[in-house]
């Protein structure tokens, strides 16, 4: 694969810049066509079928083609921010993520890869030549192309997209992509069509094939969860194993945002799970409502959830 061939007129996520990230004239990523990574850490503190009892090897890129105001890894997906350690060698970050699969740790996750998908297939490629074959997870916000995705049917093992709104208006004033349900309609859509509802695992219980929905539910905005749930129930299946977090707090660029700027609440969390319950969806995780204190990522760290206790998944 050679990068020129989808990154000198790129529409690889739904923005569809057409910028030449060969150049200086970045599009709304402001990603050019190297390597950006920010980080490649063992992390442990996802849901269990995902991250097993070793932890997972995450690759997490910097920038973001969506900017959430409340994004807990803001260090590192702000558009804006001048992020430390990026634009690095296939060769740097292919050692980076062996050093930790050497270890005995066989799931390699790309976190907010969307924008990035070539470079991620090159390193993927890379490793494979190699004859490393870890389970691969693809962990994006949900806002993908189902062009793109159609590309990674055999590449990818397990999806693992946020399903973050049914309402545009929200998506547009917290996330910048007003087409958001739309789009991750679509492509969540298609990520069902490749895996199906089953989530096949090892004999250690970490799961190597299939598809888990992650949805946070917002302060303020149970509704929105609610939606969201009835979508997937009604036009996907309420088998999909689930992943409902409890986790958000502010985050990010929230500043003084009266809307966002505190936890969610046991009665609005338990108002999203009483609908969950009610559309049947049986499979999947919860979170303890404390989870907002675990999971607080720092990417100025060397290890950035070295202060995560765990997401309580």
């Amino acid at each position: 694969m050679h990068l020129a061939n989808e990154l000198h007129e790129c529409m690889i996520c739904p923005h569809n810049c057409r910028a030449d990230r060969f150049s200086r004239k970045l599009g709304w990523c402001l990603t050019d066509a190297s390597f950006n990574v920010s980080s490649v850490v063992v992390h442990r503190g996802e849901e269990p079928v995902i991250g097993g009892k070793k932890g997972i090897c995450n690759v997490f890129f910097s920038h973001c083609n969506l900017q959430c105001v409340f994004c807990q890894n803001y260090h590192i997906s702000c558009n804006s921010n001048k992020i430390e350690n990026t634009g690095q060698s296939l060769h740097s970050v292919i050692g980076m993520i062996t050093s930790i699969l050497d270890s005995g740790i066989d799931a390699l996750g790309f976190v907010s890869p969307s924008h990035v998908i070539p470079q991620m297939k090159i390193i993927i490629q890379a490793l494979q030549r190699m004859n490393y074959h870890p389970t691969i997870i693809y962990n994006s916000g949900g806002y993908d192309k189902v062009e793109e995705l159609l590309k990674l049917e055999n590449m990818i093992d397990v999806y693992l997209p946020d399903f973050k709104y049914m309402d545009p208006v929200l998506a547009k004033s917290f996330s910048q992509a007003g087409d958001y349900p739309f789009v991750a309609g679509k492509a969540i859509s298609e990520m069902y069509r490749q895996k199906g509802i089953t989530l096949v695992c090892n004999e250690e219980g970490r799961a190597v094939f299939g598809l888990v929905i992650r949805h946070l539910v917002l302060p303020g905005h149970e509704d929105n969860s609610i939606n969201v749930l009835r979508f997937i129930a009604n036009n996907l299946s309420p088998d999909i194993h689930i992943s409902l977090m409890s986790q958000y707090y502010p985050a990010g660029q929230i500043g003084n945002n009266s809307k966002l700027n505190r936890t969610i609440t046991e009665d609005e969390y338990q108002k999203v799970l009483e609908e969950m319950n009610h559309l049947g969806f049986s499979k999947g995780w919860i979170q303890e409502l404390n989870s907002s204190d675990n999971y607080r990522p720092d990417f100025h760290k060397s290890h950035p959830f070295e202060n995560d206790c765990s997401s309580n998944l």
